[in-house]
């Protein structure tokens, strides 16, 4: 076991001392009842822990294909009114 030193706030201490009082546990077992806990809920990734965003997916927009898509984004608010029109 390796010793080491913290430092906490004073209302942290008082705190903590009485929790200790009264779980009957010492300082240093509520630290480290803290501290596995924290490990527990933020444990790292499996496979190293780098984190990596995820793969994009092809969700496609209104059926169109990814060159339709783009020419339909490259469109003015002009053209955009124009074809809206000639829909009806």
């Amino acid at each position: 076991m390796i010793r080491t030193q913290i430092q906490l706030p004073d209302e942290v201490f008082v705190r903590a001392k009485k929790l200790c009082a009264v779980r009957e546990i010492s300082l240093a077992e509520l630290a480290r009842r803290g501290i596995e806990y924290i490990l527990s809920v933020y444990s790292p990734e499996p496979g190293g822990g780098d984190w990596q965003p995820p793969k994009p997916r092809r969700l496609g927009w209104r059926g169109l294909g990814d060159a339709e898509i783009k020419a339909h984004a490259q469109l003015t608010a002009n053209e955009i009114s124009v074809l809206g029109r000639g829909k009806k």
